[in-house]
């Protein structure tokens, strides 16, 4: 009973981290709040569905030690970097040009974007995420120092998956509220600037850190 109630606690605290850092401010937030309130339920649930599929890959590199190793500095963290921040300021360009064309009044043909886009702009923007990997590899290092079984690395990952579906799922949903939508379109690109700059501050402090 004291053996089940000490895992149970140790798990709660688990979940709890994870919670936080989920919604903490990052790309994965700005990326998919902007998303789900700009194009709607469907492309906010794409954009969810490709960071957990990021964040399964960091979860599995991280219990397997892995990310510990990734996380020792060298190339392959200034790499990383590199390539994140690259990605991250062209989605924050991409929100600032629509912002221009917004408020000059331009009008911009743009052709349907595709499903699986959502999917892979979400994907992309948490795999390339250097602080994913050192916050998972230090979150595990706290939590897989005791011998449970092969069934506790199994729940964490289980935890991190079901959490990323189910939080961000439920924000989606939130950001689906008519009032809220409301407040969006009445100052959808000024949301817009303020996004695309926040991308753009994340991928210089990315370059900040490694460099």
């Amino acid at each position: 009973m004291i053996e089940a109630m000490s895992w149970l606690a140790e798990w709660a605290l688990f979940a709890g981290v994870m919670a936080v850092g989920q919604f903490s401010p990052g790309p994965d937030m700005i990326l998919l709040t902007r998303t789900a309130l700009k194009e709607g339920l469907r492309e906010g649930w794409l954009v969810v569905v490709g960071i957990v599929m990021g964040l399964a890959l960091h979860a599995a590199l991280a219990i397997g030690g892995v990310s510990v190793l990734l996380t020792q500095g060298g190339w392959w963290e200034k790499g990383l970097s590199v390539a994140a921040a690259a990605y991250l300021s062209w989605l924050g360009w991409q929100m600032i040009s629509v912002f221009f064309m917004a408020y000059y009044g331009a009008i911009r043909i743009e052709e349907p974007a595709r499903k699986g886009s959502f999917f892979q702009q979400g994907l992309l923007c948490n795999v390339l995420n250097p602080k994913v990997v050192i916050f998972f590899a230090g979150l595990t290092t706290v939590f897989l120092r005791e011998e449970r079984g092969f069934w506790w690395p199994l729940l964490l990952w289980g935890t991190i998956v079901g959490e990323g579906l189910v939080l961000w799922g439920l924000w989606v949903v939130f950001l689906q509220n008519a009032k809220v939508r409301g407040v969006y379109r009445a100052h959808g690109k000024w949301a817009d600037l303020v996004f695309g700059l926040g991308l753009f501050l994340l991928a210089g402090l990315l370059l900040w850190r490694a460099f």
